[in-house]
Formats: structure tokens, C-alpha cells, sequence
């Protein structure tokens, strides 16, 4: 973990408290997020794929570097580079994309990295993702997008929002697999007894985004 995440203080919310205030939004798409996600399903993606460019970069945030890429259409990822190095994230990348041209460009990607950190924090303007996904998947981004900044869910209450109260553990599945850190806020969601759950980039990292959110937006 990076000393920046290490320095953010806050400690764990024990409850759910903050996630029985949480306000989902039950139609798709949704009307009252300014994200703009659009989402391509495996049988879509082949044709997307062949006239896909996705230009990458890596650039600090305040919880260590982060790996970013983004096409024409929006943003289509960003996840932790830690101790694995950018070659992974870019196999990765080649991976859920694997026809697109991929090609790094620190200057474009820059002005990207600080369009997501400047909404992630101030919740102003507009921002579009362009990402793959399933069908769930993209049902499960969508219910997390309606999560404010402060805010708190649990699974099941997600599993709930989206029409399938019993798919809690899917929807797990389904946050862990979310390709754009920060601006779809797996880091919101935590298990039905108040513990904090998985997250995909480290625990530590996600209470210094949760303490990070908190302090800004007053609770």
C-alpha cells in the first residue's frame, strides 16, 4: 500500500447506518447520475473491438498511482498500479478489449485522471464511461452509481435495488469486477453486518476513500 493511503485517516464505519439513508434509483438508465455509462455486452463487443482505440497512461491520485484508459466514447478503465507493475493492468486491458489498438498517451490520459479526481470529489459536471460488461454487471454499476459520496450499502440492499434480492453474493462478484475504480463506487458497499467486505485494490485503500469521501461531504 502506498504511503499516500497509509497518511488518509478515518476509521471504519461499524455500521450501517449511513447505508439506510441510501436513495436508489430503480429505473435504468438512470436519469439522475451525471455519469453517462454505457456498457458493451460480450455478443457486442467483437464489432466494437475492431475500430476501438484506447489510449492509457499511469498518474498519481491520493491513493497511490492509478492506471487509466479511455477511448473516443469515455472512459473504459482505471484501477491501482501496486507492487504488480503496469504490464498487468495492460494485459489485463488487452484482455477485456482484445482487438482494440491500445497505445499510451501520458498527455491525454493526464487530463483525464484529473477530470475523475475533480468529480470524484466536487460530484460537478458530467463524465462518460464506455466500458464491457455483462448484462448484470452493468445492472450492478448502475445501482452503485446512485450511491452518494458519504453514503453506504450494503450487498443485499444493491441485490434488492436491482430487482434480485437474492443475488447479493453475485453482486458481489459483480463489484469486484468493476472496471473503473472511484468513479464506480464499489468502495461503497460493505456486507450486511457492517463489516467493511472485499475490495478489489485492498481494504486499507478503501477505508482512505471512504474517510477521504466522508470529510468532504460532511458526515
Amino acid at each position: 500500500m502506498s504511503a499516500h493511503t497509509k497518511a488518509l485517516p478515518g476509521a471504519f464505519p461499524s455500521s450501517l447506518e449511513a447505508a439506510n439513508a441510501v436513495s436508489f434509483c430503480h429505473t435504468f438508465p438512470l436519469r439522475h447520475c451525471p455519469v453517462s455509462l454505457e456498457v458493451v455486452t460480450p455478443r457486442g463487443r467483437a464489432a466494437a473491438d475492431a475500430r476501438l482505440v484506447i489510449e492509457y497512461g499511469v498518474h498519481e491520485t491520493p491513493f497511490g498511482a492509478g492506471f487509466i484508459a479511455m477511448t473516443a466514447r469515455g472512459l473504459c478503465n482505471m484501477t491501482f498500479v501496486d507492487s504488480e507493475g503496469v504490464a498487468t493492468h495492460l494485459t489485463a486491458l488487452q484482455g477485456r478489449w482484445p482487438l482494440a489498438e491500445i497505445k499510451g498517451n501520458q498527455e491525454s490520459t493526464r487530463a483525464a485522471m484529473a477530470a475523475l479526481l475533480a468529480w470524484q470529489e466536487a460530484e460537478g459536471g458530467s463524465l462518460s464511461l464506455y466500458v464491457s460488461g455483462t448484462d448484470f454487471q452493468a445492472r450492478v454499476w448502475r445501482a452503485l452509481l446512485t450511491i452518494a459520496p458519504g453514503q453506504l450499502a450494503s450487498y443485499g440492499q444493491i441485490a434488492q435495488a436491482i430487482g434480485q434480492p437474492r443475488a447479493a453474493r453475485a453482486v458481489g462478484l459483480a463489484a469486484g469486477a468493476n472496471p473503473v475504480a472511484l468513479l464506480i463506487p464499489c468502495h461503497r458497499v460493505i456486507r450486511q453486518d457492517g463489516g467493511p467486505g472485499g475490495y478489489r485494490w485492498g481494504c486499507a485503500r478503501k477505508q482512505a476513500i471512504l474517510a477521504w469521501e466522508a470529510a468532504r461531504s460532511g458526515r
